[in-house]
């Protein structure tokens, strides 16, 4: 009898444009490497992944899902994801734990907006790519026609791997210089070599097929046996939170990649929630889940995607051990909760909680002026999702609606912040410089405070409460973004400091500082590809430039012309309906994030919102000095006249009058 060869075991993720035949692929793979017996339908709601109700009635895939299936050399844990652009950011939580991936694009469709969303975002994460080309039983266009296309949207590495070996061989040698010469001198390249191009992502194997045909599927199942790169992994424990669920009897999951040593059940584990609270809890049980179903095991290695009970704060995106990934996509839109009459938002709120540790990218957050609750939500469909997941598990009847734009804040100038928490018995004194930085740089802070002048304690202290919220600017009361804040300085009492005292002077300091700066207010703006009969070319030009948009000369393709450019966010509304109906439907609008930029109509935006920081309690930036044995608040723009220490910084020039520079962005070229 013989010896039984260990599986090398992988995570291969499988993402796709909506509707390109990712989940008829699942359906396919599992059934072709024998995990299934029989085919499932995504319209007869039979689909092995797609298990939640909400999936089954819309026909996608809006949750994460895995299942498992073997190959002669591999293990595979198989991560779907879902394909509608609503849902981009539940896709992209699986991307820092996969070993490779799976790009699933229509062969009628070829590459769309948010097929271009997902390459950007596995080159963001360096996750090797094997592309499926789908749907070829469809006559639309022929295989070498597509594969020129993806050489020219993606990358000249697309490869069609379907060539005898010895073709294959030349093909990868010219993807690498030092292979090239290897090759040259020894006319040989090995499937070694070959692997190491596609884990550099110098190559992108390409495979032809129609996955409700069962054709090609076979090949790729070759392909990723083959080919699929493997990771070595440290002893020492590490892992990565990738999603936080809840199974059906209601017992919070914390889905993890094991990225080093091992993980057995009853192991304590240690770490940080997102407000910098240390936790220490024990896993009570370990899952390794294919589809619905789990297996309970005692041990996890390293490598293994499993899900976690017993631990209560744990959030995704989180590396134990590690800091927090960053994510990429985000909503644009905020919306109200509206709830029926007699449902009390402040009770809702804890439930929703849930909702936003299974989907952070929501920022669900209180309005406590106004005791509304908000949300930021990608689109329409994840609208509708939002309110029947909310129906279904809470059994409120909750609709959204006062849609708006997502704005944030930034500084145009360099400016100290000051903030200082001096009741009866207490004591700090906080110090902050406050920079701008490039566009999309988010928040990044740092101390240059000596340890003489304030303990290291202290200074961690200050970091931490810099961290640990969202800070609101002055303009409109949105997020703040694109600056470094420093701790200059900093000053502790003896006896009187207690651990609060040092997050209400960070905090008054941060926005004492914006109160002086010169703030500009930030919007999204989205990259575009509209595409238009040649005749329509003059229409949606002038449309761009109302919503004032800017675009690259308009490409002509005989009787369909193309424009490209950016717009803000906020024009562009209904527009896609507006394209369909003034073309009669053969027009089309493609759009992904580009990012924020500065606001094209600030001034209007301000005056519409409103918002005075000075009567935001909750963000107030006047700070408090004892004075007689009694705290009183100094105004903001007195308080350096009161501060017990300075900082040593010299302003070049005084600051700018409080209404400018809170009101108004002056343009000095003017």
């Amino acid at each position: 009898m013989g010896t039984q060869v260990k599986k090398t075991h992988i995570i291969a993720g499988l993402l796709a444009h909506v509707d390109a035949g990712k989940t008829t692929l699942s359906e396919a793979l599992l059934y072709q490497t024998g995990t299934k017996r029989t085919l499932g339908r995504v319209d007869h709601k039979t689909a092995f992944l797609d298990t939640h109700s909400l999936e089954q009635e819309r026909g996608i895939t809006i949750f994460s899902k895995q299942a498992l299936f073997s190959t002669q050399r591999l293990s595979v844990t198989l991560l779907d994801t879902p394909g509608h652009a609503d849902f981009g950011s539940e896709a992209e939580r699986v991307l820092p734990v996969l070993d490779c991936a799976v790009l699933v694009i229509s062969g009628t469709d070829g590459v769309q907006a948010h097929t271009m969303t997902l390459w950007k975002l596995l080159e963001r994460y360096h996750v090797p790519v094997f592309l499926f080309i789908n749907k070829m039983d469809l006559p639309v266009k022929s295989k070498e026609e597509l594969l020129a296309h993806l050489q020219r949207t993606l990358s000249a590495g697309c490869t069609d791997f379907s060539c005898d070996y010895d073709a294959l061989a030349e093909q990868a040698a010219l993807c690498d210089e030092a292979l090239l010469e290897n090759f040259l001198a020894s006319g040989t390249i090995t499937k070694a070599n070959i692997r190491e191009l596609i884990r550099s992502r110098k190559i992108f194997p390409c495979c032809f097929g129609s996955a409700l045909k069962l054709t090609g599927v076979t090949e790729l199942i070759q392909l990723l046996d083959d080919y699929a790169p493997t990771l070595e992994y440290p002893d020492t424990f590490g892992a990565m939170v990738y999603k936080i669920s809840r199974d059906t009897q209601g017992n919070r999951l914390t889905w993890i990649k094991v990225t080093g040593g091992s993980l057995s059940v009853r192991s304590l584990i240690a770490y940080q929630d997102l407000q910098g609270d240390r936790h220490e809890e024990k896993v009570v049980q370990l899952r390794l889940y294919s589809g619905d179903k789990f297996t309970a095991v005692e041990q996890a290695a390293a490598g293994t995607i499993c899900a976690v009970t017993g631990l209560s704060a744990t959030y995704a995106g989180q590396g134990l051990g590690d800091s927090p990934a960053k994510a990429m996509l985000e909503p644009v839109m905020t919306w109200r909760l509206r709830l029926p009459a007699g449902c009390d938002p402040v009770t809702v709120l804890p439930k929703l909680r849930q909702l936003e540790e299974e989907d952070p990218q929501l920022h669900i957050f209180w309005d406590s002026q106004l005791q509304q609750i908000h949300m930021q939500i990608m689109g329409q469909v994840q609208q509708e999702v939002i309110c029947q997941l909310i129906r279904q598990r809470f059994g409120i009847e909750a609709t959204l609606d006062d849609r708006r734009i997502y704005y944030k804040e930034t500084i145009e100038s360099i400016v100290e912040g000051v903030g200082h928490f001096e009741p009866l018995r207490h004591y700090a004194e906080v110090h902050l410089l406050l920079e701008p930085l490039p566009r999309g740089s988010g928040l990044v802070f740092d101390t240059a405070c000596p340890v003489d002048i304030l303990e290291a304690g202290y200074q961690n202290l200050v970091l931490t409460h810099l961290s640990e919220r969202q800070h609101l600017g002055v303009l409109t009361g949105s997020p703040i973004t694109d600056l470094k804040i420093t701790l200059l300085v900093g000053k502790a009492h003896l006896k009187h400091t207690e651990g609060g005292d040092f997050r209400q002077a960070t905090y008054r300091a941060v926005r004492q500082g914006l109160m002086q700066a010169r703030c500009v207010l930030l919007e999204p703006w989205y990259r575009f590809t509209l595409t238009v009969p040649t005749e329509q070319i003059g229409r949606a030009i002038t449309d761009i430039r109302t919503m004032c948009g800017s675009f690259d000369p308009p490409e002509s393709a005989g009787v369909m012309s193309t424009l490209k450019g950016i717009v803000p966010a906020g024009e562009l509304s209904d527009y896609a309906q507006q394209v369909a109906a003034y073309t009669q439907g053969r027009g089309q609008l493609q759009v992904t994030l580009d990012g924020y930029a500065p606001c094209h109509d600030q001034q209007a935006v301000i005056a519409g919102i409103g918002y005075d920081p000075e009567a935001d309690v909750e963000n107030t930036p006047d700070s408090v000095f004892c004075s007689h044995g009694a705290g009183h608040t100094v105004k903001w723009d007195q308080v350096k006249e009161f501060m017990h220490m300075s900082s040593g910084l010299q302003e070049d020039k005084p600051a700018q009058p409080a209404l400018l520079t809170r009101n108004l962005r002056i343009d000095e070229k003017e």
